[in-house]
């Protein structure tokens, strides 16, 4: 890590992978707790903004904290991007950001859980629903992807549910300042 608290960047591997059909897999075990997945239609921003937050604070989620409202509120109105919110227990407890802007190619552009509800093995679940409803549409691919920064098991995640790796580079995150590092990198 370099830079002062004013301006910090992080290094990062990034590996990005590829499902070029539809898993033909059994689902993984519903959780044992009361859940729903809903699509948040026409989402306001500050509530994308919460969810990008919770989901994505441990994980240095930075590239939308630089959008600003309006750029947020374009894409959250664009019919070829999905938001779905899973639901435990009747409070958010993770988001799915599904992007079909590209012919033929969707996106799991962001994908995660919120802490309190991280290790549960609902993680799985929840990524399974995700890819079923991008197969859902006319694709003929279906790409993520995860950095060292994501959690631990993410990559082992993603390649369970019938995700390849195809290539790795690197990248440079800039964190805003005033935003702490995670305990992991600290």
């Amino acid at each position: 890590m370099t830079g002062t608290q004013a301006e910090r960047s992080i290094s990062v591997t990034v590996t990005y992978l590829a499902m070029e059909k539809r898993p033909s897999g059994h689902p993984p075990p519903p959780p044992l707790v009361k859940i729903a997945i809903l699509r948040a239609e026409a989402p306001p921003v500050h509530f994308y903004r919460y969810l990008y937050d919770a989901v994505g604070r441990d994980y240095l989620w930075v590239e939308r904290r630089h959008w600003n409202d309006q750029a947020l509120a374009e894409m959250l109105a664009d019919e070829n991007v999905a938001l779905y919110v899973l639901y435990v227990g009747g409070v958010p407890a993770g988001m799915a950001e599904l992007d079909f802007r590209k012919e033929n190619i969707a996106q799991i552009a962001y994908f995660g859980l919120t802490p309190e509800f991280v290790g549960r093995r609902i993680g799985p679940w929840f990524l399974y629903h995700a890819v079923e409803l991008c197969w859902a549409r006319p694709i003929s691919k279906l790409i993520v992807s995860t950095c060292t920064l994501d959690h631990k098991k993410a990559l082992s995640t993603y390649q369970r549910a019938g995700f390849a790796p195809y290539a790795r580079g690197e990248k440079t995150i800039v964190v805003p300042p005033g935003l702490p590092l995670p305990p992991h990198l600290r």
